[in-house]
C-alpha cells in the first residue's frame, strides 16, 4: 500500500540536514512503565486494579519539543495490554503509536515493547493512556511537553503547574464491565465516581481523607494542565469563585479565553491559567458530566479537588462552585465557539485552503436485530451498535499498519464510503427503523501523502442523538466550523473559520448536529479514527486512514522495530 517505497538521494540528504538542524539542544529520556496490579482502597472498598508502576494516575512525562522519548513498557498484568501516546504527532513512528490491533498487536501478559518517538513542533499537555478494551480507566497519565530550550511560553510564566486529570471510576473491574455489555448487546453499567488525580473526593463516602490538594500562594497565578482521561462522558469544570484563563488546547496554543467553566471531552487537555487573586480561604475545584441523556442512563456525580490558600484557617469548609446543569448545551457551545488559535509568528496557523480530498462521514448508534442464540439486551430484543457512513468497525486480529506495510492481504479493505451511503435527515425525528442497523467491516480510507483532507462528522438522532468527541491519531486538525442540524455542503463552508481556527486532535461533534475538519496528510501509516468514547469505540464508531510515503527520508514510515508484538 505505499508504505515501503522511498526515492531521491538528493531530497534524503537535504531533508536529513533539516531534520537533525530541528533538534539542536534536544536530549532523550529514558523511562520504564510496568505495567501491574495494585491493591486500593476507593468507595469503602477495597479493589486490585491495573497500574503503571503501582501508580493512579501513572507517572507523568516531561518533555521538552524536539526531545526523543523512549519507554520501555513491561506488562505484568493479566490481561493483553499497549500504551498509547494520545496526541503525539509520532511523524514518521506510527509504530509506537500503541493502538491495539491498528499500529501494533498487543503486549501478552510477560511481554515487553521499546516506544520510541520524537516530539516535533508540539508544546503543552498531552496524555497517554492504554488501548485495549477499557484498560485505560486506570492505565493513564500527563505527558507535559514545554518549549524548546531556551524558548519561552507564549504567556508570562505561571507560579508552578499543576496535572489534573479527570477520570473515571467502577467498583467493578472495568474489563468485566464492557465484556458482559458486548455479550449481552446493552449498554455497560455506568461508573460509580468521577475522580482527580485518582481520587473521587469529599461528596463521596470514605473519601474525604485522601481528596486531592492544590497549596497557591495569594497574588500568583498556576498553570493547570487539565486532562480528561474519563471513559464516557464529557465534563465541565469549574472553580468557586475564580476566573479561568484558557491558553492552550490540546498542545496548541490559543488565543487567552477568559471563562469561569470550562467544557472538556474525553480525549481533550486543557492549558488554563488561574489566578489566586480571592480572599484566603478553600475553594473547591469541581467536575460533573455533560450529558444529553437522562440522569441513570450516565454518571451524575460530581468529583471535587481542593484549591486552598497558603495560611487559610483549617476549619474553613471550601466554597463549592455553581456547575452548569447537566445538559447544558448552550453553556457547551459557548465555550467551544470561544476558542481560537493563537496564530501568532511563532505558532503560525496552517490551515488548509484548497481541499484535495473531502469526506462526510455520518457519526451515531444503531441497533441491529437479534439473531438464533445471540443475547439481546438493548432496547426492544436488539443489540447495540455504532457506526461511521453506516459501517460499524470490526477491529482485525492482526494489526493494521503490520498488514499494510507486509502486504498482508485480507485484514482490511480500503473502501470506506467517501459519503452517507443513504441520504435522510440524519437528526430528525422518527428516522426508520430500515436504517437502523449498520453493516460491519474493516474498511480504511486511503490517503496520498500531503494531501490536503477536509472532513465533515454528520451527527444522527438514530435511536439516540449524542455528542461524539472524535480523536484523530497521527495528527492535529484545525476545527473550521461547527452547527447544528443537517451539514449544507453549499451554505456551511461559507461560514467556516479559515484565519485562526483552534487546532485540536480530539473534537466533540455537537448533540444532532455537525463538526468540519481540515488536516494535511503528511504522516505516513495507519491512523486510528473513533469516538473516544469507550462503549462508542468498542460498538464500532471508528475508521482508520492509510497515509502513504512521500519522497525523501521525512515523508517515509520508519521500519518496524524489532521487539514489535507478534500477533
Amino acid at each position: 500500500m505505499g508504505l515501503q517505497s522511498s526515492s531521491g538521494r538528493l531530497v534524503f540528504l537535504l531533508s536529513l540536514v533539516a531534520y537533525l538542524a530541528a533538534f539542536t539542544n534536544a536530549e532523550i529520556s529514558h523511562h520504564t512503565f510496568v505495567i501491574e496490579p495494585k491493591t486500593i482502597s476507593r468507595l469503602c472498598q477495597q479493589h486490585t486494579i491495573v497500574t503503571v508502576n503501582g501508580q493512579l494516575p501513572g507517572p507523568t512525562l516531561y518533555v521538552h519539543d524536539g526531545d526523543t522519548v523512549i519507554v520501555t513498557v513491561i506488562n505484568r498484568a493479566q490481561y493483553n495490554a499497549t500504551i498509547h501516546w494520545h496526541g503525539v504527532r509520532q511523524l514518521r513512528t506510527g509504530w509506537a503509536d500503541g493502538t491495539g490491533y491498528v499500529t501494533q498487536c498487543p503486549i501478552l501478559p510477560g511481554g515487553s515493547f521499546t516506544h520510541r518517538f520524537t516530539i516535533i513542533a508540539q508544546e503543552g499537555t498531552l496524555f497517554w493512556h492504554a488501548h485495549v478494551s477499557w484498560l485505560r480507566a486506570t492505565v493513564h497519565g500527563a505527558i507535559v511537553i514545554y518549549p524548546k530550550r531556551g524558548r519561552l511560553y507564549p504567556f508570562p510564566k505561571p507560579r508552578a503547574e499543576i496535572p489534573i486529570i479527570i477520570g473515571e471510576w467502577w467498583n467493578r473491574d472495568p474489563i468485566s464491565v464492557i465484556n458482559q455489555a458486548l455479550l449481552t448487546g446493552a449498554a455497560p453499567n455506568i461508573s460509580d465516581a468521577f475522580t482527580i488525580n485518582g481520587q473521587p473526593g469529599d461528596l463521596y463516602p470514605c473519601s474525604r481523607d485522601e481528596t486531592f490538594r492544590v497549596s497557591v500562594q495569594r497574588g500568583e497565578t498556576y498553570l493547570l494542565r487539565i486532562i480528561n482521561a474519563a471513559l464516557n462522558d464529557e465534563h465541565f469544570f469549574k472553580i468557586a469563585d475564580h476566573e479561568l484563563t484558557v491558553v492552550a488546547m490540546d498542545a496548541s496554543y490559543t488565543k487567552p479565553y477568559k471563562t469561569d467553566v470550562l467544557f472538556i471531552t474525553p480525549g481533550q487537555t486543557a492549558d488554563v491559567l488561574v489566578t489566586a487573586n480571592q480572599p484566603v480561604g478553600k475553594y473547591y475545584m469541581a467536575a460533573r458530566a455533560y450529558s444529553n441523556q437522562q440522569p441513570g442512563f450516565f454518571d451524575n456525580t460530581t468529583t471535587t479537588a481542593i484549591l486552598e490558600y497558603l495560611g487559610h484557617l483549617s476549619s474553613t469548609p471550601p466554597l463549592l462552585p455553581m456547575l452548569p446543569f447537566y445538559n447544558d448545551t448552550t453553556t457547551v457551545t459557548r465555550f467551544t465557539r470561544g476558542l481560537r488559535s493563537l496564530a501568532s509568528p511563532e505558532h503560525p496557523v496552517k490551515v488548509p485552503l484548497k481541499i484535495d480530498e473531502s469526506i462526510i462521514s455520518t457519526v451515531g448508534l444503531g441497533l441491529l436485530p437479534c439473531q438464533p442464540g445471540q443475547i439481546c439486551g438493548g432496547p426492544n430484543g436488539t443489540r447495540i451498535r455504532a457506526s461511521m457512513n453506516n459501517v460499524s468497525f470490526v477491529l482485525p486480529t492482526i494489526a493494521l499498519l503490520q498488514a499494510a506495510y507486509f502486504g498482508i492481504n485480507g485484514v482490511f479493505t480500503t473502501d470506506f464510503p467517501q459519503n452517507p451511503p443513504i441520504i435522510f435527515n440524519f437528526t430528525g425525528q422518527n428516522i426508520p427503523q430500515s436504517l437502523w442497523a449498520p453493516t460491519s467491516g474493516t474498511k480504511l480510507k486511503v490517503l496520498e501523502y500531503g494531501s490536503t483532507v477536509q472532513m465533515v462528522f454528520q451527527a444522527t438522532n438514530i435511536f439516540v442523538a449524542d455528542n461524539h468527541p472524535m480523536h484523530l491519531h497521527g495528527y492535529s486538525f484545525y476545527v473550521v466550523g461547527q452547527g447544528f442540524g443537517n451539514y449544507n455542503p453549499l451554505t456551511d463552508p461559507l461560514k467556516f473559520n479559515l484565519v485562526d481556527p483552534p487546532e485540536f486532535n480530539t473534537i466533540g461533534v455537537p448533540v444532532n448536529g455537525w463538526t468540519a475538519i481540515r488536516f494535511r496528510a503528511d504522516n505516513p501509516g495507519v491512523w486510528f479514527m473513533h469516538c473516544h468514547f469507550e462503549d462508542h469505540m468498542s460498538w464500532g464508531l471508528s475508521t482508520a486512514f492509510l497515509v502513504k510515503n512521500g519522497r525523501g527520508l521525512l515523508a517515509t514510515l520508519e521500519a518496524p522495530p524489532p521487539d514489535l508484538p507478534k500477533c
